[in-house]
Parts: structure tokens; C-alpha cells; sequence
């Protein structure tokens, strides 16, 4: 009896960073030089997989016209319709509020509040506008959890869950065929690591996988005007898990920021097709679940008196919010041939740098002194105006000597020690001023001509060591 010839399954091996696909394991991603990326994935013949995917055959909303070749002079442009969540800082986040058609991915450590946001903003979509307008229909789609642990979960946040409807399906095409009879207006996958499509061989929550399962989300969202959010695991270097083309697909990334133990959750838009980069919103974690803080300056501020040595207000700007953020230092002797430079909020090698000019052209020297930095309320600082605020602090600690009662400071230093301008200023000082404050120590370009905030004195400086002599410290 002859043997049964079965042919071989074709693999290949694909880079978890760039989604680069190449025909034999090699150490190093040709395509974005990562090392270590490339995992082994089985393929199907191309007519395999149209077969098994019902949105090769047809569109999901009927039939689909051909593309066709516009001038862009005679494409009419419309603003983007925006539904409100129901959440004030997340609507913020979205750019305003949610666009038809949007495909979000939300990132974040476990049990940071991920799930519980878009949950909350389900059932309250689903309950109408303040105003008294209809529901907004919604699938929310759990892959990890059972629908009894989501229901328990909405009874203990205390959630009105008429109107929501619930699948536990991990099948993409299953889901879509779902979609497809219920017609929601908003798709809620939790999460995009545990979907896999049929016409794919690979385990769930392989780069291939969770790359073709959001592909075919992404498509089923811009075909029928449908809103998406994919909760996204992370990796322990903070990335989101999976190929680096998935953040490439979807429209907005939002990442949820927290300090382990503290009650307030940060949720960052690191990309956003419809509002600003950067945007921030602030929540906080309680027995009802996350709810929206929507003065974070009052928060960040409420840690008690500032007077003290090593403490400096800044004025830091996220999106389109000014926000009031406290930086501490600590500056004490150093018993090791190499001092600690510790930085938290803050990134660390811009700490040595500022330290370096400190000693060059403020004639301060730390070189046999551990300094410690840290931002409260678990803010991360990605922007250069928190330079002259962090050299404030740590010569206050240092001299071990607070800055003059009720003031701020925001500023880029620069290698020269020259003090460069920060955009925006003007909306800082307003700020600043709106809180209370009374000094202000900023870069001359930033003062404005005419004393424009009654109460505020705002002291222009334009080397190092003038913003050091007005500091007082």
C-alpha cells in the first residue's frame, strides 16, 4: 500500500516590531534591524484563505463601488460627526468626542482600568444623551472574561446595562456575522490578543494573527461606519503586544499611565487621526469605577504645602491643556565613588545632562551628591519645559533653602545655559495665575510685553545664572 503524500505546510517567519515577513529564521529583522523579533508562522495558499473569509466575497454593507481617481479640489470636506461617550475626559482624549468609523486601540499595564472605561462608556452611550437623545447601539466582545464575570462587573461599578449587548467569541468571523445581523454603531473587543480568523493557521495572539484579525476589524469598521476599540496587551518594556503595524493600522492609540498603588489612572493619546496628540486625561479609581478629574492641577497640587526645600511648581502643557505639576528633588551626600542620578517622571539621561550645565554655567557642582527627581501624581514630563523647574528644585535641595512662597517656573535650558522659550506661554501664565500664583520665573521670550494677569509678577530671564539669582534659592 503506497504512503499518503501529504505536502508540506509553508511557514515563514515574521518580525514582531515591523510586521516584516521573511523566508528563514536570522537573528537580526532586515526590514527594522530589531534583533530577536522573528517568530515562526504558518501560511495558507492565497485561495485557502479568500475561500474561508466571507469579506473577500462581499461587502459587509452590500455591494461596494470601485474606488475611482478624484482630484482633490473637487472632494467635498466635511466635519467629523462626533458622539459624546458620556465621559468628559475621555471625549477629551478622542479629540472630542467619537468619530463613525474609528478604530481606537487601548493600551495599558493589567488591571490598570482599561476594560472598566470602555465599559462605563458603553453602558452610558447605550442610556442616551443628557440632552435626551437615543441610545447608541453597541457589541461589546470579551475574548478573556465570561459574560457573567462582565455582568458582575457592571453591577458592582453600579452600571445600567439596558441596551448592551454582550458576546464572548474569540472567531473574527463569527463576530463580523454578528455584527453583521445586529448592526451596532460601536465594537468593543477585549482583547485584539486573543482574536483569531480562520484563515490562518497560527495559535491566538501570534504576530500574524492579531495583525489579520485587526485587519479584518479595520475594514468592517471604514465599510460600515462602525466604531472600534481594541484593548491591547503590553509588554513588559511598556509597548503594546504584538506587530508594530498594528499601531500603524488603527486611527487613534491611547495608553492608560498609573503608579502602582496610587488611585489616579493618566490616559494618553500617543496617536489620534481626529484631535491632538498628547491629549490627557486624568481619572480616578474608585468603588463606582474611573471617574473623570476635571481640574488635575487642584489634584497635583494637593499634596500639601510647597515651601519646602527641593520642591518647584511647573507649568506643563498636554494637548491642548495647560496642567500645574509639582517636581521634587532630593539632593543628599553620596557615600559611592559613583553618585545615584534617579529620575521618575523624567527621563533620566536629560537629568545628567541638566546637572552638566548646571556645573558648567551655573558654577554648581552635584558630582559627589545622590540627586533624586521625581514628578507627583505619577505624570510622566515629555516636554523640554521642565528643565529650568528641575535645576530650581534641586539647588533648593541642595542649599536646603524652599523658593519664595506661590511660585512657578517653566523653561528649556539649553547646553550654553542660555534659557530658550517654551510654546504656548502665555496660556501657561494664565494658568499660573488662575491657581494663585504670584511669581513666575520664565524665558524672555515667553513674558508677555504688558502685565496682562493681575497678582502675577512674571520674571523674564534669559542665562541660567538669572533665573538661579531670581529664584533666590
Amino acid at each position: 500500500m503506497a504512503a499518503k503524500i501529504t505536502s508540506k505546510a509553508k511557514t515563514a517567519y515574521v518580525c514582531g516590531e515591523c510586521g516584516g515577513e521573511h523566508n528563514k529564521w536570522q537573528g537580526q529583522c532586515a526590514e527594522c534591524g530589531a534583533w530577536n523579533t522573528l517568530s515562526e508562522i504558518v501560511l495558507e495558499p492565497a485561495g485557502a484563505a479568500a475561500a474561508k473569509s466571507p469579506s473577500r466575497r462581499a461587502g459587509w454593507a452590500g455591494k461596494v463601488e470601485a474606488p475611482k481617481v478624484t482630484a482633490l479640489s473637487d472632494v467635498r470636506h466635511q466635519e467629523d460627526a462626533r458622539v459624546s461617550t458620556g465621559i468628559g475626559e475621555f471625549d477629551r482624549v478622542l479629540g472630542g468626542g467619537l468619530v463613525g468609523g474609528a478604530v481606537v486601540l487601548v493600551g495599558g499595564d493589567p488591571g490598570i482600568g482599561k476594560s472598566t472605561l470602555l465599559l462605563q462608556a458603553v453602558a452610558k452611550m447605550a442610556g442616551g444623551s443628557p440632552a435626551g437623545g437615543p441610545g447608541f447601539s453597541s457589541l461589546y466582545v470579551t475574548g478573556e472574561e465570561s459574560l457573567g464575570q462582565v455582568a458582575g462587573r457592571a453591577a458592582r461599578l453600579g452600571l445600567a446595562v439596558d441596551g448592551v449587548h454582550a458576546l464572548a467569541e474569540t472567531g473574527v468571523e463569527r463576530i463580523l456575522e454578528h455584527a453583521a445581523t445586529t448592526r451596532p454603531r460601536m465594537i468593543v473587543a477585549d482583547s485584539i490578543q486573543t482574536l483569531w480568523t480562520e484563515s490562518l493557521t497560527a495559535a491566538p495572539g501570534s504576530v500574524s494573527q492579531v495583525r489579520e484579525s485587526a485587519a479584518r476589524l479595520v475594514r468592517y469598521a471604514k465599510e460600515t461606519g462602525t466604531a472600534v476599540f481594541l484593548v491591547g496587551h503590553v509588554t513588559k518594556e511598556g509597548g503594546i503586544a504584538g506587530p508594530r503595524v498594528l499601531e500603524h493600522m488603527v486611527d487613534a492609540v491611547l495608553y492608560f499611565e498609573g503608579e502602582s498603588g496610587s488611585r489616579f489612572r493618566v490616559l494618553r493619546a500617543f496617536k489620534n487621526r481626529f484631535g491632538a496628540v498628547n491629549e490627557l486625561g486624568v481619572f480616578a479609581m474608585g468603588e463606582q469605577g474611573l471617574k473623570e478629574v476635571p481640574n488635575p492641577s487642584a489634584i497635583f497640587l494637593s499634596g500639601g504645602s510647597l515651601q519646602q526645600p527641593g520642591s518647584c511648581v511647573m507649568v506643563t502643557r498636554e494637548g491642548t491643556r495647560p496642567l500645574l505639576v509639582e517636581v521634587q528633588a532630593l539632593v543628599d551626600s553620596s557615600p559611592l565613588s559613583n553618585p545615584r542620578r534617579v529620575a521618575v517622571g523624567l527621563e533620566q539621561n536629560r537629568l545628567a545632562m541638566l546637572l552638566a550645565v548646571l556645573h558648567r554655567h551655573g558654577g554648581i557642582g552635584v558630582s559627589d551628591q545622590d540627586v533624586f527627581v521625581n514628578v507627583v501624581g505619577g505624570i510622566r514630563l515629555q516636554e523640554t519645559a521642565a528643565d529650568l523647574p528641575v535645576l530650581l528644585a534641586v539647588l533648593s535641595s541642595l542649599r536646603d533653602q524652599p523658593l519664595a512662597e506661590k511660585t512657578i517656573a517653566f523653561g528649556e535650558v539649553g547646553l550654553s545655559g542660555e534659557i530658550r522659550p517654551v510654546p504656548n506661554g502665555e496660556e501657561r501664565l494664565k494658568e499660573a495665575a488662575t491657581h494663585g500664583f504670584r511669581r513666575a520665573i520664565v524665558p524672555r521670550a515667553n513674558a508677555p510685553k504688558a502685565a496682562r494677569f493681575q497678582g502675577l509678577e512674571v520674571i523674564a530671564v534669559e542665562r541660567l545664572a538669572d533665573a538661579l539669582e531670581a529664584a533666590g534659592a
